[in-house]
């Protein structure tokens, strides 16, 4: 069934999207070639038909092409950067700029297109284009959110395809507006044409400062400081996407069943479970685990990642349930789906699968194959599946122990066990005050989400600045700003306002180790008395890929400023999360 009320919210999402800080860093790139055009209307609707087209398949195709040919997507953004360098620089040379009109004229002539009418330039607007729709990233509000998730994780339909076309066209007709309309007035106004050759060559210059900031990621930086001093703009241009029918459609759109046959007490679902597909490899056990093979047994599957802090605060509950049950006919798997790159390493789970005292099976999930057969969107997410193999209780986040154990020990009842336990008494220790967001440094997921049981959908909506308001970050020296995380190089720093009771980061020594961090509380060096599990002397030795906990306040959530200065060079930063 198409979903024709997502394909009309996409069109006026795309729509909006020039109102958007996001879309404004590549806005004088637009401009730029369109003046270098002439004036008809071919350069902008050219550079336009570029970028939707670009954009809808490099959205929709990147993942398939990556396990195709098992490259490097940042390949395609370093071309795309390249190209947009080098028009810019036909704009400031004219030998180079003949040059390559001589050959572009050549491939004109080869696809057919008359080149008689001298500045039409639809060729070289569409080249700009196709490299602009690469190195583009909007503001994902939920639909594009939404059918990023769905290409990333290979469940591309026909749906899919016309919700992204449907936001792609959207977004092409106020470029086209944007693009064409400033040419038109940058031509036509007056006293302009004595100075065409010179403002050419400046916008030739915009254009590779543009390029510059795209490669090394200071475009994001800069989209971030826009949606500082914009705020009001994100929510005007993605608030309307979260109506409930929006929800609702989306929902179904991902296979999520919003309403089920069984909602009363501890069980909210009534599902079929869904295969264990895909898995790399098989902790713990000696054979692959099936679902034929845990029939007759009540069974729950446990969705982690060994850096995430909302699973290791869930992972006792979860181990703790499993050596209480497992002689009585209770099984726990383990459904290692890795968050970032480096989870993909097998000894890496394997050191935290010991750390934890896990003694269940774990599955390395790490092409997402098992998460996507659950639909699955959290970590940590625990599905609890009678001995008939049916799905009878989720639960999304941390919290609700008392609630999931009484659920195991119901359905082991259920199965003819006699179950005379109490419930465990281990705390719970979800935080219940409203403490800072997730907070993502690289470039891609520079983002925050509410830990459950605050669920909420990924946003751009935390600060950086630097007069550190609450909750907002700022960094000093010199920093490269990758996918996943930022490298800290010379004389690099960050300062973060928090409000919560404990501190953690994710880091990376890289190539050196270990890598130093020092911790400073308030500007001043960290006691003992706030100082983390990982902080000695106020300093934090970088020795593997992992969560590292930086600040513990003791139960009390306040409001402080940590800053890290990087004494060791090339250590990578993840994500900061709060307790």
């Amino acid at each position: 069934m198409i979903p024709y009320i997502l394909i009309v919210f996409a069109f006026l999402a795309g729509l909006v999207t020039i109102l958007a800080p996001c879309i404004w860093p590549v806005l004088p790139i637009v401009l730029s070639s369109s003046i270098a055009g002439g004036k008809g209307h071919k350069r902008p609707l050219a550079i336009t038909l570029g970028v939707m087209l670009s954009f809808t398949i490099f959205t929709l195709s990147i993942s398939y092409l990556v396990r195709i040919f098992h490259f490097d997507p940042n390949i395609l953004r370093f071309i795309a950067v390249v190209v947009i360098a080098f028009l810019g620089l036909t704009m400031i040379i004219p030998v180079l700029a003949v040059k390559f009109e001589i050959l572009v004229s050549k491939l004109s002539n080869i696809f057919g297109q008359n080149t008689s009418k001298k500045g039409s330039g639809f060729l070289p607007g569409f080249i700009t284009g196709l490299s602009l729709g690469i190195v583009w990233s909007p503001c994902a509000g939920p639909i594009l959110a939404t059918i990023a998730t769905l290409a990333a994780t290979g469940q591309v339909t026909f749906s899919v395809i016309l919700i992204t076309l449907a936001y792609v066209i959207g977004a092409g007709i106020p470029l086209f507006a944007f693009a064409y309309g400033g040419q038109h007035f940058i031509k036509r106004a007056r006293g302009v044409n004595k100075y065409t050759g010179i403002i050419q060559k400046i916008f030739g210059v915009v254009m590779i400062l543009a390029a510059i900031a795209i490669y090394t990621n200071y475009d994001q930086i800069l989209q971030l400081e826009l949606i500082n001093e914009f705020p009001i703009l994100g929510s005007v241009v993605n608030g309307f996407e979260s109506s409930q029918v929006v929800t609702d459609q989306l929902n179904k759109l991902k296979g999520i069943q919003t309403t089920s046959s069984n909602t009363t007490g501890l069980f909210n679902a009534n599902t079929p479970a869904p295969e264990f597909i895909g898995i790399d490899k098989w902790l713990n056990t000696n054979k692959p685990i099936t679902t034929a093979r845990l029939r007759g047994k009540v069974v729950l599957v446990d969705f982690w990642t060994y850096t995430c802090i909302n699973c290791i605060r869930t992972l006792p509950h979860v181990t703790s349930w499993y050596d209480k049950y497992k002689n009585q006919g209770f099984e726990v798997i383990g459904i290692h789906t890795p968050e970032f790159q480096f989870e993909h390493n097998t000894q890496n789970v394997q050191q935290a699968i010991k750390m934890y005292n896990i003694h269940y099976p774990v599955g390395q999930d790490n092409e997402y194959a098992t998460w996507n057969n659950f639909s699955n969107e959290y970590w940590p997410a625990e599905y609890l599946i009678d001995a008939k193999g049916i799905i009878r209780r989720t639960e999304f986040g941390e919290g609700e122990y008392d609630q999931t154990e009484l659920a195991i020990q119901a359905l082991l009842k259920e199965n003819g066990e006699k179950i005379t336990s109490k419930l465990s008494k281990m705390p719970d220790e979800t935080p219940s005050n409203s403490i800072s967001p997730e907070t993502y440094l690289g470039s891609s997921r520079m983002q925050y989400y509410y830990p459950a049981g605050n669920l909420g959908n990924g946003s751009n909506n935390f600060t950086l600045s630097n007069n550190l308001s609450q909750n907002s970050f700022s960094i000093g020296g010199l920093w490269t700003i990758e996918n996943e995380f930022a490298v800290a190089n010379n004389h690099a720093s960050l300062n973060y306002n928090f409000t919560a009771d404990k501190v953690y980061i994710i880091l990376n020594p890289g190539a050196i180790k270990p890598g130093i961090v020092r911790i400073l509380f308030d500007g001043k060096p960290i006691s003992s008395n706030e100082a983390g599990a990982d902080v000695n002397n106020s300093q934090v030795k970088v020795d593997s890929d992992r969560l590292y906990s930086i600040v513990d306040l003791h139960g009390k959530y306040e409001n402080h400023i940590v800053t890290l200065e990087f004494l060791s060079q090339g250590i990578q930063v993840f994500t900061f999360t709060f307790g």
